[in-house]
């Protein structure tokens, strides 16, 4: 298998997930502005929707969407426990975890990105993103992971986009918690891997 990525983008997601879950995998970097990759291949042709991550799997297909491509790793390696097995209701508040990261979370950091994006937007863009910051936040209370002592790929997605935080000058430490979550997930001997490999230390 083989992950398309950008540094620190939301494709530090499944590269945690495929660190984590053992599988052999190569990278190749992804310039987003030039649209070609390190080979020197035209992103579009690997991905039409031009952006990181996507995964060319070993039968030949290219998987793209993070959530999607993490529960495919974590199926792979049911072992790893990575994600609950499916049919169960811990698998649907995986998904749960999943969908709002990726529409809420994810997306609301878009336009703290976005030069276009005035101050007066951003900063409501920024409150309403604290509310769903505090909603996370609540949610790990009590707990090492969000599904509780079980670390998944769940996990991953959190970190990778809050991390993105100190860029959008967001201070976790308002949250209480989440800067202690923050340091339990990336003290993982695989997310210390990923981080390296991005060069995002």
């Amino acid at each position: 298998m083989k992950l398309y990525f950008s540094p620190g983008a939301c494709s530090l997601s499944p590269h945690i997930v495929l660190a984590e879950s053992g599988l052999p995998f190569e990278l190749e970097r992804v310039d987003l502005g030039a649209k070609k990759t390190a080979s020197g291949a035209d992103y579009w042709q690997i991905n039409p929707k031009g952006y990181v991550p996507a995964m060319a799997l070993n039968d030949g297909q290219v998987l793209t969407e993070g959530p999607a491509i993490v529960q495919y790793i974590a199926d792979l390696v049911p072992e790893r426990q990575l994600a609950p097995p499916a049919g169960t209701m811990a698998c649907y508040r995986l998904q749960e975890h999943l969908n709002f990261i990726t529409s809420e979370l994810h997306k609301g950091f878009s336009p703290l990105f976005n030069r276009k994006v005035t101050e007066e937007w951003k900063t409501v863009v920024k409150e309403l993103l604290g509310r769903r910051i505090g909603v996370v936040a609540k949610q790990l209370e009590g707990k090492a992971y969000l599904m509780g002592d079980t670390f998944t790929v769940a996990d991953a997605y959190l970190f990778t986009i809050l991390r993105w935080s100190k860029g959008a000058h967001i201070d976790l430490a308002q949250w209480p918690g989440l800067p202690d979550y923050m340091g339990r997930v990336a003290a993982r001997p695989a997310v210390h891997e990923c981080l390296e490999a991005e060069r995002l230390r």
